[in-house]
């Protein structure tokens, strides 16, 4: 969940052959999201030689920022048109759920299943997800004109890590579902540059503007764990000594990484490495599991998709399995690999007004359980879900029967500078 470095918008002009406003992979990397000038696409990730554009949006140009919620049909889109609004889509319907304004430009959205997050660059909005409510409003924070923050994809746990100072590599630790400050973490010396947290929010990971070390924190205890430097030497005895070191550690961090991953990294060696094709371009990665198999997903700010393979057993250098075109013609390929365009389908379809949808019968009272909406339609097809404040398990957007419930947004209640338009 990244947006483009460079991207268009509020938070900085376009960069040198920019394609695109913004990109974002989805809370478990099964989705890739696009903001362009002329609006957005959702792209399903389930497939490596087969790339679905799952919607296609033109009812908003100039997107900058596009989130989605996991695999469910709600999505939020922000425009430079209007940078100041945020407006929550059911995609699959073509309606609007609602939408906020704010009294500054946003620079970030965040969403996991029980809170959604707007970052302006001095203050922070934290709204309940299954009603859009707003809940609290961090007022005069720290200068932070990138936007940067990460919300926990765990909603059991549901935590906010945003720069705790403007001048310095400070960190604080919050929590979104009881609504008060967990920790200060003092993580480096200059302004921290990106904040990540593990899938069960146990671990923090972070690193400062100067990007020569990655450091990794315990949650919410925010004591330091692991340290990453990058450049190191490989030869003579320093290389055994450092390549025993890292075994340590990464032997230790094998406790709490996904269980693909911490075999791979308990090793004393550089695990796999991966030499993009095209240099000196903004990109965005993640590491997901498609079909049965790790991958290394990156996508290019002029509008390319590679998908290399991560050998489980032996690793190495990464081979390129698969490159995808996502808009544009073929002169936009690129040398030395093959001509791949995506499958995508027609615009859907105008979108009603905000007061045709409001005008819509309200939905009736949420029942104790939810049908599990699964977007291939796999092991979760059917799954029955309690509907909790604190539901354990997957928690997504039914077609028939919506979760979060939408009512408190449709009829016209709620108030505060958030309120929608």
């Amino acid at each position: 969940m990244e947006t483009a470095e460079g991207a268009a918008g509020p938070g900085g002009p376009d960069g040198p052959g920019l394609r695109f406003g913004c990109a974002s992979f989805n809370q478990d990397s099964t989705s890739l999201a696009l903001g362009t000038k002329i609006g957005y696409k959702l792209f399903s990730l389930t497939m490596v030689e087969k790339l679905d554009c799952i919607h296609e949006s033109v009812e908003t140009p100039d997107v900058y920022i596009v989130e989605r919620l996991f695999s469910s049909s709600l999505v939020v889109v922000v425009s430079i048109a209007m940078p100041q609004r945020m407006n929550i889509y059911h995609f699959k319907k073509g309606t609007e759920i609602c939408n906020y304004s704010y009294p500054n430009n946003i620079l970030s959205v965040k969403l996991n299943r029980q809170r959604l997050v707007v970052c302006l660059e001095e203050s922070i909005y934290i709204h309940n997800i299954k009603d859009m409510k707003l809940l609290k409003t961090l007022l005069n924070t720290p200068s932070n004109p990138s936007g940067l923050c990460a919300l926990s994809i765990n909603h059991t746990n549901s935590y906010l890590a945003y720069p705790g100072s403007a001048t310095i590599g400070e960190i604080i630790v919050y929590d979104a579902n009881n609504l008060n400050t967990v920790t200060m973490i003092p993580a480096h010396d200059s302004p921290v540059a990106a904040l990540t947290f593990n899938a069960s929010a146990t671990k923090l990971a972070s690193a400062s503007e100067r990007g020569t070390v990655i450091r990794v924190f315990s949650v919410p205890e925010g004591l330091r764990l692991f340290e990453f430097r990058r450049g190191m030497k490989s030869g003579g005895d320093e290389a055994a000594t450092w390549t025993a070191y890292m075994g340590k550690m990464f032997s230790a961090a094998s406790s709490y990484l996904p269980a693909q991953v911490s075999g791979m990294m308990s090793q004393d060696r550089a695990f796999a490495t991966v030499h993009l094709l095209l240099s000196d371009q903004s990109n965005i990665c993640t590491l997901a599991m498609i079909q049965k198999l790790p991958r290394l997903l990156v996508a290019t700010a002029n509008g390319h998709l590679f998908i290399y393979n991560v050998d489980p057993v032996d690793g190495g250098e990464c081979m390129l399995a698969h490159k995808h075109r996502l808009f544009g013609s073929d002169d936009d390929q690129g040398e030395g690999t093959e001509s791949e365009g995506s499958e995508v389908t027609g615009p859907a379809q105008a979108c009603p007004s905000y007061a045709a949808t409001a005008a819509l019968p309200a939905s009736g009272p949420v029942t104790a359980t939810l049908t599990g909406y699964s977007e291939d339609g796999g092991a979760k097809k059917g799954e029955v879900i309690p509907e909790h404040e604190f539901a354990a398990g997957p928690v997504c957007l039914d077609d028939e029967n919506e979760f979060p419930p939408i009512n408190w947004c449709r009829d016209g209640t709620g108030g505060g500078p958030g309120r929608r338009s």
